[in-house]
């Protein structure tokens, strides 16, 4: 009896240990999702504002 209860407990550790990586790679996967989104918007407003700043200097320097 002591053993049928040692494997139940066994298992049920396994089985929180499972659910706790699922989460864990769920939430990588957003804050992954998250940062690509970030970078994506602004490496295009960074890249408009250092065309624009270009071209004020090409401007600024023409004779």
């Amino acid at each position: 009896m002591i053993q049928f209860l040692t494997i139940l407990l066994n298992a049920r550790r396994d089985e929180e240990k499972g659910a706790t990586a699922v989460e864990y790679g769920l939430m990588v996967a957003l804050i992954a999702v998250a940062i690509i989104t970030v970078v994506a918007t602004l490496g295009d407003n960074l890249s408009a504002l250092f065309d624009g700043v270009g071209g004020e200097i090409a401007d600024n320097t023409a004779p």
